[in-house]
């Protein structure tokens, strides 16, 4: 069966418009929450510290009941897209009181600061898990779904790009000399604009493909079953080590820069650099990586970048705009693959139709959030172990010369050592192009449809078995 392409343009914005929506309230959070709690709130690090990890740790155990309820949805809409409609105002809302400071004594305001951040998080998932597993009900070509999560991480890193430039000057503008003010009024536009982008999201996209899954098993029986999955277990450890990868060197970027470079003045150059070549990356993932093996294509594109990441560690901090030139390269590269990052995912999901009859959507993409907050809050405790192992002295213009180089290998190094297991796991890792391109067509051919028709019938289970 030859699956023709069904998507759009107007369906790929509409679609990259959600996690736009996403990024501007939650890189906000994630750039500026932790100052804004300490400094603007007034809220005692350690207790900040202590709920962000609490909360965080809950949160991703509740990500996979919320994807068992997706999979248990059933409505006009579909089973995805009616979460963006039921938890948008919510999502924006949430945003707003998180960024509010009541004027209410200090052990009010902790228990404050705990329930709407909780609920923030919470309200993230609700609206985050159903949106990405909308994929598979939008299109089954895999090529399709490729190009689908290029437009998405390219408007995700817009997304990302206006809130890290104009933030800031926002809270400056709005809050004329009061600060909590500002914060407050310039959140209330990032939520109002969340809200106007989920409705976009929504109205701009159709579930043509919507399986009648059998809803009568449990949350733990389907988890059993995806735990039997042996793809579903490499791309889930897979993604723990990227996000630990990934947010090492993340967060050893402002140390890297300031201690190591002695360059402070060009941090914010250097962050804004690599979010215009990771947006460039994300945007043309498909078209240079689209026509070759997405495995192959993954493990050498990986390579590639662990090259470039690497040779930063060797260059002296005097070649300042050589450094400057390979982190805008490594950044580039590295985000070519987060399309195919996402299309894995989609991929197992696949996998699990044909293996067992079950879809999973929900499930798959709850599980793939839960590796990804596991690797932020690993990735971020790496940096801080490994810096207070070496006896790092915060604030300190001149450090010792082995903590620079600590700091160097945590930017570099560490992050490109884990990147290379990361290449290993792929060299087991079976869904190719070819085996992904044949399980969609059988799955299309299951269900009695054109890949361009309307809404699917009942899926057939597969006999084949793991």
């Amino acid at each position: 069966m030859t699956l023709s392409s069904v998507l759009r343009t107007k369906d790929k914005i509409g679609y990259g418009l959600g996690d736009m929506a996403s990024a501007l309230v939650w890189q906000t959070a994630t750039l500026f929450l932790a100052y804004f709690y300490t400094d603007v709130f007034g809220l005692p690090a350690a207790i900040m510290g202590t709920m962000f990890l609490v909360v965080r740790v809950v949160d991703a155990f509740v990500d996979p009941c919320i994807g068992a309820l997706v999979d248990r949805t059933q409505t006009r809409h579909g089973r995805f897209r009616p979460w963006l409609l039921w938890f948008a105002i919510p999502f924006g809302a949430s945003c707003l009181i998180t960024f509010y400071v009541p004027d209410v004594a200090p052990t009010a305001k902790i228990i404050y600061a705990c329930a709407t951040y909780a609920i923030l998080s919470l309200i993230y998932s609700a609206i985050n898990v159903p949106y990405c597993a909308m994929p598979g009900a939008l299109t089954l070509d895999p090529r399709e779904r490729h190009s689908l999560q290029s437009w998405r991480f390219g408007l995700s890193f817009i997304g990302g790009l206006i809130v890290t430039v104009i933030a800031l000057p926002l809270v400056s503008l709005l809050g004329q000399g009061n600060v909590q003010k500002g914060y407050f009024y310039a959140m209330s536009l990032m939520g109002l604009l969340g809200i106007v982008l989920f409705f976009c999201c929504f109205l701009m996209t159709r579930e043509r493909y919507s399986p009648r899954n059998d809803t009568s098993g449990s949350m733990l029986t389907d988890l059993k079953l995806l735990a039997g999955n042996s793809q579903w277990r490499i791309v889930f450890v897979f993604n723990i080590l990227l996000l630990t990868a990934v947010v090492t060197r993340g967060s050893a970027t402002m140390y890297y820069v300031n201690y190591v470079l002695l360059r402070p003045e060009l941090v914010f150059a250097f962050i804004v650099s690599g979010m215009v070549a990771s947006l460039s990356g994300a945007l043309l993932s498909e078209r240079l990586l689209g026509k070759f093996d997405r495995v192959r294509a993954y493990q050498w594109t990986i390579i590639s970048f662990v090259i470039f990441g690497a040779l930063i560690f060797f260059l002296p901090p005097s070649q300042v705009w050589p450094i400057f030139g390979l982190n805008i390269v490594f950044s580039f590269i590295q985000n070519l693959t987060t399309p195919l990052q996402w299309t894995m995912f989609s991929d197992v999901v696949d996998y699990e139709e044909h293996r067992s009859g079950r879809r999973l959507d929900g499930l798959v993409f709850s599980t793939a959030l839960f590796a990804i907050k596991f690797g932020l809050a690993l990735g971020g405790a790496v940096v801080g172990w490994v810096l207070g192992m070496v006896d790092y002295a915060p604030g300190q213009a001149a450090q010792a010369p082995h903590v620079l180089s600590t700091i160097n290998a945590l930017f570099t190094l560490i992050p490109c050592a884990l990147f290379l297991c990361m290449v290993a796991l792929l060299s087991i890792y079976k869904l190719n192009s070819r085996l992904v391109d044949s399980i969609a067509r059988e799955l299309a051919s299951k269900r009695e449809v054109r890949p361009d028709a309307g809404p699917l019938g009942p899926s057939t289970p597969s006999a084949l078995q793991e």
